[in-house]
């Protein structure tokens, strides 16, 4: 067989070496938890502004196409994950069904993907601790409160917040949900408090123009703005339930659990985002809080209610860590199986024999994770990680049709309904989702991809088990 289209086994995907094999401690809340705590968080407390900006008051509708695009990848999601309930998410679903060098290419975007979130998030929640480090009059030099596109030297804080939560992840996967799920439970009280008093000053004339910069333009300076420029850059803000495939090896019950983990946490962030949306907008005028930095807050401000504003940042500084903890944990894990299929160095991939975790892996990721958000902007970051993103999505999406016809017979614990309809609209969904995003970050993608690619054909073709196995043989 071809080496770009060597597979793995279904039937085996869940067959490990002593060692090398993670520890299933998980049930549904904590993966509900997980899916909430990666998707609720920068996308909602500061892109919210960015969308805004590039689509008025039909930012609410750029929130409904990133949303529906989601739903259609997440039933896919579930559907796979629960047939192959080992980890990996969307690398592992591509190498069982599509073939290693498409594996590769999926676990390369993925790489990017998760190591950028982790990035962004810690920008984002850079600028809620700064607000708190300012009223305590901490002796903290300015030029150590922003990166070098603010003039600064380094953004401290985002790279302390994302060495916490990479020391909080080694000590162990069960711990570190227990503390995830309180957090998230902070954070939702948070939007809760947001969305009832922003409700209370709701003008339906900031609705008007609804759409002021159209569905898909470009503005004077070339930009890509309207409806669909914010829906690639909002959909930062929803994507998140793929982190829990990544768990499905450390799940308890996979079949039953994951399903509900990744619909269940699908559906409730997307019923409070189009809540936080409208009372956003009906609150304050999309042009007015679309220049701030941290908006939520700042609509609070505005509304003359300080003592709400301060904890709605206070609980951005204290749960924003979430979406770091659950995708520094999936990158840790995707690093972790691709170097237990022997495509990175196989020594990344022992666990530890106490906690049960990839010790090695979590710590190269938050080094990673650390230096990028010390150094980049967050809409930087998030444009490219919206990229990895859709891959992963397309390929998910690709896998599970080509299953459902390979293979129809197959036992399905979960099965997305009407697939030959669910399975294009997420493929095309993406697809359109990508063409929107700005021109550079499409050419970074592909950049991107140009040295994986170089890495796979000059190392990982020939150190993978599946190419050491083919050579035995013959």
């Amino acid at each position: 067989m071809a080496f770009w289209n060597r597979r793995k086994a279904i039937d085996t995907l869940t067959h490990h070496r002593e060692g090398h094999r993670l520890i299933p401690t998980l049930g549904w809340p904590s993966l509900i938890a997980l899916g909430v705590g990666a998707t609720v968080g920068t996308g909602i407390y500061t892109l919210i502004g960015v969308g805004a900006g590039l689509a008025g008051p039909g930012v609410i509708l750029s929130f409904v196409i990133a949303g529906l695009v989601c739903i259609v990848s997440a039933l896919a999601y579930a559907e796979m994950s629960t047939l192959m309930p080992a980890a990996g998410g969307a690398y592992t679903y591509t190498y069982a069904v599509l073939g290693e060098l498409l594996a590769w290419i999926v676990g390369w975007s993925l790489i990017l993907e998760y190591t950028l979130v982790c990035s962004a998030v810690a920008v984002g929640w850079s600028v809620h601790a700064a607000e708190f480090i300012h009223a305590a009059h901490w002796p903290i030099p300015e030029a150590l409160m922003v990166g070098p596109y603010a003039g600064g030297i380094v953004n401290l804080p985002a790279v302390l917040i994302t060495a916490a939560v990479g020391a909080l992840l080694i000590v162990g996967t069960q711990e570190s949900a227990v503390v995830n799920m309180v957090l998230v439970v902070i954070k939702l009280i948070a939007l809760a408090i947001f969305i009832t008093l922003a409700g209370s000053a709701f003008d339906i004339s900031h609705f008007h123009p609804f759409l002021p910069y159209g569905f898909s333009e470009r503005g004077p300076d070339g930009v890509k703005v309207g409806v669909m420029a914010a829906a690639s850059i909002i959909f930062f803000a929803f994507y998140g339930f793929d982190t829990i495939s990544t768990a499905a090896e450390e799940t308890r019950d996979p079949g039953r659990n994951l399903t509900i983990g990744i619909i269940g946490s699908m559906v409730i962030c997307i019923v409070i985002y189009m809540a936080v949306a409208g009372a956003a907008v009906g609150a304050s005028p999309p042009s007015v809080f679309s220049k701030a930095d941290a908006p939520l807050v700042f609509i609070l401000d505005a509304l003359h209610r300080p003592l709400a504003a301060k904890l709605v940042a206070g609980a951005a500084v204290l749960a924003l860590p979430t979406v770091i903890l659950a995708f520094m944990y999936g990158q840790s894990r995707i690093f972790f199986v691709m170097a237990r299929d022997g495509l990175l160095p196989e020594g990344l991939s022992r666990v530890n024999p106490r906690t049960g975790t990839p010790v090695v892996m979590t710590i190269i990721t938050a080094v990673f994770a650390a230096a990028l958000a010390g150094l980049l902007t967050l809409k930087e970051i998030a444009e490219v990680a919206n990229a990895g993103t859709l891959c992963a999505f397309i390929a998910v999406a690709v896998s599970m049709m080509v299953l459902r016809m390979r293979e129809p017979n197959r036992p399905r614990v979960f099965k997305a309904p009407v697939w030959w309809l669910v399975g294009p609209l997420a493929i095309g969904g993406c697809l359109y989702l990508f063409s929107s995003l700005p021109t550079m970050t499409i050419i970074r993608f592909f950049a991107w991809n140009a040295i994986g690619l170089v890495i796979y054909l000059v190392f990982a073709r020939r150190s993978s088990l599946l190419g050491r196995e083919a050579e035995l043989e013959a």
